[in-house]
């Protein structure tokens, strides 16, 4: 993993090359991560078979996930934003006289230190259903999906660790390094269509998703601001209609769900179509971010932002069983996925989803928030921590989540903290602690 350290991004006209945040960016990160929720929380099944709890996919071969994915299949956007908010903070980072090793140890503090708690908790709560008599099936169904949704904490850690070098590439040849991976994902598509081993598509896991940043330091540094409305307008249209005609000529499904595992070039595509919208509404963006109510949520939901994408599916989880249990204790009989009854609690059911989640969320913001350790100095300890973060999240994804995984997962983040943090200052002692050892120390 070559870490670079990029020369200063041209200059930009942009808010945030003068300093100051971009709230109507910030704001739509935030719809992205409540899309994001809704999406889970609408696929999310429950059901009792035999007096026990059914958890499934509420979606699977129904006709409804084809509008509902049109309309909440935001991962391409999120990243398109990731690469924007990437490169201003890395361009910040140089600006104050550090380099790729400090953006990345930042980049695994932020993303890594909510996800030791979390998946912490979640490993602590499975082997309590255990103890308590849960059956197993049902306990490792419920790690199963947990761990589901942990690809994208895997990805963004991989993307964000190689922003750096893709920053100096976006410097040095932007249009060649963009092509060069849409050219690559591309060709992941047409191996794996023509050899029908569907296995390959996980390659895709980084070039689309690096693709998708990548477009993001095109908005990041003015290039797409600065074309003309009318080109924005048609290459935005145009990803729209080569999306279409893919789904017209079965080339891809229409459910855009469906291109997420493994990810596929439509979701580039899509990304294109999300990003030439949000230029072309940069200034309303801008107005409607200073609504106090979006305002309110934006700054809600930005300080969390990771928090509430690791917390969602457990709270998710939660509901669906308790629903279940209820079920279960009066003899009621839950509404089948699909049906008129079960759409009529659907605005129930995804408002709870999205307040529960803010309220468990709010105790842990700290974590996200806590200011991290003195980054290391080493290179070799940088890369060293970002694959000790990849290999535990890789584990729950190809293993699955249970007390044993979610332990060893566990204790590979906390390696990879503590590699990444200055060897000369402890990334959990708490500060007074500290402040108390160096007094005892002087004295």
């Amino acid at each position: 993993m070559a870490i670079v350290q990029a020369p200063a991004v041209r200059d930009i006209t942009s808010v945030e090359a003068r300093g100051t945040r971009d709230t109507g960016i910030d704001l739509v990160r935030s719809l992205c991560v409540i899309g994001v929720v809704l999406l889970h929380a609408i696929m999310v099944g429950v059901s009792v078979v035999d007096g026990r709890p059914v958890f499934d996919n509420a979606s699977t071969g129904t006709w409804w996930i084809v509008p509902v994915s049109w309309a909440l299949q935001v991962m391409p956007l999120f990243f398109v934003i990731g690469g924007f908010s990437g490169l201003l903070a890395y361009r910040s980072v140089l600006a104050r006289g550090r380099d790729a090793r400090s953006f990345i140890a930042g980049r695994v503090n932020r993303l890594l230190r909510p996800a030791v708690v979390t998946i912490a908790v979640i490993g602590i709560a499975l082997w309590a259903l255990t103890a308590f008599g849960v059956p197993v099936d049902l306990v490792t169904v419920a790690g199963y999906r947990y761990g589901q949704p942990l690809w994208f904490l895997a990805v963004f850690l991989l993307c964000q660790a190689l922003l750096p070098a893709l920053v100096h590439l976006h410097r040095t040849r932007p249009l060649l390094s963009l092509a060069a991976l849409v050219c690559a994902a591309a060709g992941v598509d047409m191996a794996r269509a023509v050899s029908g081993i569907d296995a390959l598509g996980f390659l895709n896991l980084a070039f689309v998703w690096l693709a998708l940043q990548q477009i993001g330091f095109f908005l990041a540094d003015g290039s797409i601001d600065s074309l003309p409305r009318r080109t924005r307008v048609r290459v935005g249209a145009g990803a729209a209609l080569a999306l279409l005609l893919a789904f017209a000529t079965g080339l891809c499904s229409p459910d855009l769900i469906a291109h997420i595992n493994p990810p596929t070039t439509g979701l580039i595509l899509v990304g294109i179509a999300h990003t030439c919208a949000v230029s072309l509404n940069r200034t309303r963006l801008s107005v409607l971010s200073a609504v106090p109510v979006a305002a309110a949520v934006s700054g809600v939901i930005g300080r969390r932002t990771m928090t509430i994408y690791l917390w969602h599916m457990p709270v998710l989880l939660a509901m669906a069983g308790v629903t279940a249990l209820v079920a279960i204790g009066d003899g009621s009989a839950l509404p089948v996925a699909g049906s008129a009854a079960w759409w009529a609690d659907r605005p129930l059911w995804l408002a709870t989803a999205l307040t529960l989640t803010a309220l468990v969320a709010i105790p842990f913001t700290r974590i996200e928030t806590r200011r991290p350790p003195a980054p290391s100095d080493s290179t070799r300890r940088i890369v060293l921590s970002v694959l000790s973060g990849l290999i535990g999240v890789v584990l729950l994804l190809v293993v699955g989540t249970t007390p044993v995984t979610a332990m060893i997962t566990v204790g590979l983040l906390v390696v990879a903290l503590h590699l990444a943090a200055a060897r000369t200052r402890s990334v959990w002692l708490p500060r007074p602690v500290l402040r108390n050892a160096r007094r005892r120390a002087r004295v």
